[in-house]
């Protein structure tokens, strides 16, 4: 018997079938040798080739198949590791990361597969892989190449875009679909060479599309790469080889995948190599979707480094513009593609035109309302959500009159505008799109159509999937293009979606799209590019597709967001311009055609800007009155006296921050009429121009400027002061109870139907309502009354939807509504959500991070806390209403309880009325501080219907709760028992987000400046009386701390309460409130009276991240604010206890008794002081203190007599060490210590941390006082001065001598090692002082 070897040579096999189905497609595979002669086979060398033929026939000669042996070569190679092997796997894998496509002969089996390429780009396939690449450059690729030739407006594009670079870091591309972006925006990358460019997107699905462009640009750069988790190289690999200088790449990721990362606030560690990158170029393609959310603003600031170029594409960046100046901006939009298209032949005689394959978009809109007005709401457009409804077995509720909506559309009619009513017709739309309200009605629709009479003959493809518009999209484009099959002229498909393949996906077969979902608010930039799929140029058997259409059912939509489109195409972010001609233009490429019955009409501009009148006033509600629109002529010829009362104005209300831009057809332009807007800019040029032949401008024409420059700028500044009053509008019109309903609200009777205390409680203090009927001219009644009705109409619409979708559409309406001030913050749905959420549980509108909202709540378990407080005979009291929001988030938690509890079916939006009636009338309490707020949360919670509503209004709440606490509880048993007809009745939950300060009586404090002081620990207190589980939200840092005036005790009893269970705290109060600074952070506290047990949950939250931990109460130690600092506090403890503290020789404020109004009262017993200035030490002293009193003062340097000195002076002749009082700790600004010498005395403004007899000992504590672990220990406590440095040792002796410290030395190393502070807290320290910028005084 003889053995052969077990160890056989492997090589590697390209072969051919010479058939037309194989033609261009070659197959890699290996085989084994026989020969074990490694030197002496080369490659094609003849045992090889007998190998590989021997492997080929096994499979190929029974079919009798034959074949073309090309190329053979070992597996072995020599490389700088040793020897190395390599296999057929690896060769497809860098041929399939090269975007080499492969064929697939066995589709039932998935196998034979081949690619599509030819022999050298395999052999170079395999060069890569003994590299260790993991594809190849497009130059290695062989491709069938021909050069591209860019359009005059995409070379355009590139040209500004490069000038754009050279001066300034941004660009944005405002270009319709259908460009080209991407080819073009690779044009940029290859012509400024950039080393690394970051393609960033929001939909993963495109990746192969920029793929595939790269080779069609690159194919002949070598040193240019492409990478991607599917496609071309790894972020590592490419990164590695540009290191080296081996490579230039284009990388691409997608925003999901970024986002998600720690660094940014995301919860997985992953890519922090892709946002160390410096990035020469990041092309955001679909650049509004997904980066201004908080998260995609936080990615692109990670990956944004000094000198990264940003490309932003977009075809609708209608939330963009306003970032851009004019130069910054490309604008290619549907009106310039088409009129390229119809001029092309008369400037290029017999060329052929790029545009011709750019069909023209028609728009057709039916009015469903006046067919089916039961499915009107008064929120003016067609309720498709309703119209579709579908219950819970997965049917349309309405199955009868969607129903009788496909035999409209599809009813045989040779004369009939429908679109599907006769053969002829449903040939042209053999393949088209819908857009359905959502997953479930696609489902249904889907059902529906299949067992039509017409619509059964079309193949219904439901791409709707689960309605997660992120989710890649590639199975469902191959869904829909293997239906639509090789002959689109064969077959007939409806692709049924509701979010998904409408954007940067092309299906060629498409001819129309069927708008049946989104509302009159739906945004301009959706629906422009969902209505641009069917643009997809194609040509299908021979034939061009010319014409594509939109159908819409619902006219006010379309035409609303037709205006905007064709308004901010044209403006690109300028504001002038003839609009009449620019809507004409866009009507004459883009036919709007209105069917009513059978009747076609087109409509023209004047009913255009008829219908624009209601996209002002719409513009007006979303916008919170934040609007020019709202404002009238009259501002543009404002008197001096009425500039006068302008002022006055402005002194109680202050400037407020400018109008945002917004892109809109203005009526006026900034209150110029037409002539003179384009005087002034016509003006504006001339004197700008720069060019040889510049005509200087003449005396009338320069004073002519200044004029109409000056009627634009009082106009601005007048309706910045207005803003304060007007921003505070829409919240007082929602909650107006008239009683006629049919009565409008004007500008006229709005003050008369505002009781007085609500007045003062919501208006600007100071502004009477004398004093608003003196400015309400200056409104455009037509406007403000239409805003008006608009905003109370959506409220009332509300009424007739299910409670689901009313809390959508309520708390849609208060997303309009502005905060005024810091003073009246109206708790935004989103804080609503974030704090009950975390403390109560229940059904949360939210998704995890709350960022976007759920069209499906997601319910929260905290255990007993949840089943208790949302049980059906809880009773819920908010403490201080002024929206109703918390209200309307405890009462959907109960309704849910009785919904699932409910012996009968709950199947009508009547059963679901009764069921939250009931809730609201026996489940919910309210306390409001005004009528107004009574009103509102009444509006939020039941609409305009009758029902009845557990209001009560205390009209001075405050007073009561703070002065009269036994009162009030009697007040409010008393409220609950007549409502309900029980006495004593315990309460589940009190919830609210109470008044956090008080201006105490108006009264001034002796240096001029009013005082505040706190209140809502009132609130916490007497809630703690009245029910079992408190939740309240607040500042706090200070009361955690024990500082602050009233704060004292109550932070010591409440952190230390066992009732206490849950306490977050937020350090940066915009985390929550988004634009609303409180410098004390803010905390969200539960307490249950029935818990007796010591310790609480402690979550600290800062920039979306969270520590939690089981915090055990403190006692009389401070209660560290970030669970991190807490092994540093203990060293700092032991410490303090075997030393002291330095806050207790803390010199006062007051130490010399000089007010910060001292100088501004006393101006002749100062004078100004500069270093190196005489002074005579002993009759004078140097002051240190403001110039002026309040928040305008700023502290200076004065000579003084010693004799205005009355206190302190037994430190008079000390030298002191000196900070801020204002910011004693440094938390905010710099740390503003110094040393001030023995002849110094300083006022209210600052306070001494200690005082020396010797300047020597000064300088070694101001040394141990700047030192690091000293500088974190002052941030452990909140900056007021009842807390300054209690967690801050005192050495006590600060001498040359002290023996503990040599302050020649390293100061930071010597106290690191007496504290006992190891390496990794050294580290920690110095990364939380890194983020605090420190100068000295």
């Amino acid at each position: 018997m003889k053995f052969t070897s077990s160890l056989k040579l492997k090589l590697i096999y390209v072969f051919r079938i010479n058939d037309a189905a194989h033609r261009g497609c070659l197959k890699v595979g290996e085989a084994t040798c026989d020969n074990d002669n490694v030197f002496g086979l080369a490659p094609n060398s003849k045992a090889l080739n007998e190998a590989a033929k021997k492997r080929i026939n096994q499979y190929t000669q029974t079919a009798g198949i034959a074949y073309d042996l090309l190329y053979t070569e070992l597996t072995i190679y020599n490389s700088r590791k040793g020897l190395c092997s390599f296999n057929d796997k690896e060769v497809h894998s860098v041929l399939e990361r090269s975007g080499i496509r492969k064929k697939v002969f066995d589709i039932e089996n998935k196998a034979n597969e081949w690619f599509i390429t030819d022999l050298e780009t395999v052999k170079r396939a395999i060069t890569a892989v003994k590299e260790g690449r993991e594809s190849l450059s497009s130059a290695e690729v062989s491709y069938d190449q021909t050069l591209i030739v860019f359009r005059p407006e995409q070379q355009e594009a590139i040209e500004k875009t490069k000038k754009q670079f050279r001066k300034s870091n941004q660009m944005l591309w405002n270009a319709k679909m259908r460009f080209g972006k991407t080819l073009s925006a690779l044009q940029v990358v290859k012509d400024m060479d950039f080393s690394r460019t970051l393609i960033l997107t929001h939909r993963p699905v495109v990746d192969s599309g920029w793929f595939e462009d790269f080779g069609k640009i690159f194919y002949d750069c070598p040193c240019f790469a492409y990478g991607s988790k599917n496609n071309g190289d790894s972020h590592a690999s490419l990164e590695a080889r540009a290191k080296q200088g081996k490579c230039q790449y284009v990388y691409f990721a997608s925003m999901q995948d970024l986002r998600g990362s720690e660094l940014v606030g995301g919860n997985f560690d992953k890519n922090n190599e892709v946002f160390a990158t410096a990035w020469d170029c990041i092309i955001v393609d679909e650049a509004h979707e997904g980066t201004q959310t908080e998260l995609g603003k936080a990615v692109m600031q990670e990956l944004t480094k000094t000198n990264t170029k940003i490309l932003r594409l977009s075809g609708t960046p209608f939330n963009l513009l306003d970032d851009f100046k004019e130069d910054e901006i490309y604008t290619w939009d549907y009106v310039m593609e088409q009129r390229a298209k119809a001029s092309w032949d008369l400037t290029h005689f017999g060329d052929p035109n790029p545009y011709a394959s750019l069909p023209t978009m028609n728009i057709y809109t039916y009015d469903l309302g006046r067919l089916l007005h039961e499915f009107v709401d008064e929120d003016v457009a067609f309720n498709f959500r309703e119209f579709f409804r579908v219950n819970d077995n997965g049917t349309f509720i309405h199955e009868k009159d969607v129903k009788a909506f496909l035999n409209l559309i599809s009813k045989e009619d040779k004369d009939s505008c429908y679109p599907f009513a006769n053969e002829e017709y449903r040939n042209i739309f053999r393949h088209t799109l819908w857009m359905l309200p959502g997953v479930k009605e696609a489902r249904a629709m889907s059902a529906l159509l299949q067992s039509h009479p017409v619509f059964q003959h079309f193949k219904v493809v439901n791409v709707a999937g689960d309605g997660d518009e992120d989710e890649e999209s590639r199975d469902a484009l191959a869904a829909v293009e293997e239906a639509i099959g090789k002959d689109p002229d064969a077959t007939r498909t409806i692709t049924l979606s509701c979010g998904r393949l409408t954007t940067g996906v092309s299906v060629k077969a498409w001819t129309g799209v069927f708008m049946l979902s989104g509302s009159y608010n739906t945004a301009a930039s959706s629906y422009m590019q969902t209505i641009f799929r069917v643009q997809t140029p194609a040509t299908i058997n021979g034939r061009v597709k010319e014409q594509c259409y939109v159908f819409d059912f619902a006219p006010d939509r379309t035409l609303k967001v037709i205006a905007e489109t064709a308004k901010i195409s044209s403006k690109a972010g300028k504001t002038s311009g003839n609009d009449r001609k620019i809507m004409g233009e866009f009507l004459n490429f883009c036919p709007i055609i209105s069917i009513e019955g059978s009747k076609m009409r087109q409509f023209d501009v004047p009913k255009m800007l008829e219908q624009l009148k209601r996209v002002y006033v719409e513009r007006v509600v979303r916008n919170g009155f934040e609007d020019k629109s709202l404002y009238n002529d009259e501002l543009m010829k404002l008197n001096d006296l009425e500039l006068q009362e302008f002022d006055d104005l402005k002194k109680i209300i202050g400037q407020t921050k400018a109008m945002p831009k917004t892109n809109q057809v203005d009526i006026n332009n900034q209150g110029l009429t037409d002539e003179q807007y384009e005087e002034l800019e016509d003006l504006e040029k001339k004197s700008k121009k720069k060019s040889k032949d510049k005509q200087p401008l003449t005396e009338e024409e320069k004073k002519r400027l200044e004029e109409l420059k000056k009627k634009k700028n009082n106009r601005e500044a007048a309706i910045s002061i207005l803003r304060g009053i007007s921003i505070r509008m829409p919240l007082l019109i929602y909650g107006a109870e008239l009683s006629d309903e049919s009565q409008d609200i004007t500008i006229d009777n709005f003050a008369s139907l505002i009781d007085p205390q609500s007045w003062e409680e919501f208006m600007p203090k100071g502004v009477t309502k004398q004093k608003f009927n003196s400015i309400k001219k200056y409104y455009d009644p037509e406007i403000f009354c239409a805003a008006g009705k608009r905003i109370r109409a959506m409220a009332r619409a509300a009424d007739k939807l299910s409670v689901e979708e009313r809390i959508e559409r309520i708390t849609d309406i208060f997303s309009t509504f502005r905060n005024p001030d810091k003073e009246t913050v109206l708790t935004p749905w989103r804080v609503v959500n974030m704090h009950l959420g975390d403390c109560l549980g229940g059904y949360n509108f939210f998704e995890k991070r709350y960022e976007t909202t759920l069209s499906e709540p997601r319910f929260i378990d905290r255990g007993d806390v949840t089943a208790n407080v949302f049980a059906e005979d809880s009773r819920i009291l908010e403490i201080n209403s002024k929206s109703g929001l918390y209200p309307l988030y405890m009462a959907y938690s109960i309704y849910r309880t009785r919904v699932k509890n409910s012996l009968f079916s709950v199947s009508s939006i009547e059963d679901e009325q009764r069921i939250w009636d009931k809730v609201v009338a026996e489940n919910i309490f309210v306390i409001c501080k005004t009528p107004m707020a009574k009103s509102i949360t009444k509006r939020t919670l039941i609409g305009f219907r009758k029902a009845k509503v557990n209001t009560r209004y205390f009209e001075d709440l405050i007073n009561q709760i703070k002065n009269k606490p036994e009162h009030f509880i009697k007040q409010v048993d008393k409220f609950i028992t007549e409502r309900t007809g029980i006495k004593n009745m315990k309460i589940n939950a009190i919830v609210g987000n109470p008044p956090y300060q008080e201006v105490v009586a108006q009264k001034e404090t002796a240096n001029g400046q009013k005082r505040s002081s706190s209140i809502f620990q009132h609130f916490q207190t007497i809630s703690d009386r009245l029910g079992r589980y408190t939740s309240l939200i607040y500042p706090g840092a200070r009361w955690i701390h024990r500082s602050g005036k009233g704060l004292e005790q109550f932070g010591l009893l409440q952190i230390n309460d066992p009732h206490l269970c849950f306490l977050k705290f937020f350090p940066d109060s915009t985390d929550v409130f988004k634009e609303v600074g409180i410098a004390d952070g803010l905390s969200i506290v539960m307490k249950d009276t029935r818990k007796e047990t010591d310790g609480f949950k402690y979550v600290y939250s800062k920039n979306g991240k969270e520590i939690t931990v089981d915090a055990n109460n403190p006692k009389e130690d401070l209660f560290p604010l970030n669970p991190l600092d807490n092994e540093i506090v203990s060293c700092l403890d032991t410490i303090i206890a075997k030393y002291k503290c330095l806050h207790d020789p803390v010199l006062s404020q007051k130490l010399f008794s000089i007010e910060s109004d001292f100088v501004e009262r006393n101006p002749t017993l100062v004078r100004e002081y500069n270093n190196g200035d005489y002074f005579d030490p002993k009759l004078e002293i140097k002051l240190f203190t403001n110039d002026k009193a309040g928040k305008s003062g700023r502290a200076r340097w004065y000579i003084a007599n010693k004799e205005v000195i009355t206190t302190g002076l037994e430190h008079l002749n000390r030298w002191k060490v000196i900070v801020s009082s204002a910011n004693a700790g440094g938390q905010k600004r710099s740390n503003q210590i110094a040393i001030v010498d023995n002849h110094s005395a300083f006022g209210r403004s600052r306070v001494a941390l200690k005082t020396f007899a010797t300047e020597q000992e000064a300088k070694n504590f101001f040394k141990y006082a700047t030192s690091e672990i000293i500088r974190f220990a002052f941030l452990l406590t909140d900056e007021s001065l009842t807390s300054l440095a209690k967690k801050v040792p005192d050495l006590l002796d600060y001498s040359d001598e002290n023996g503990i410290i040599d302050y020649n030395g390293d100061v930071n190393a010597q106290l690191y090692r007496l504290f006992g502070i190891n390496k990794n807290n050294q580290l920690y320290i110095r990364e939380v002082l890194s983020t605090k910028k420190e100068t000295n005084l």
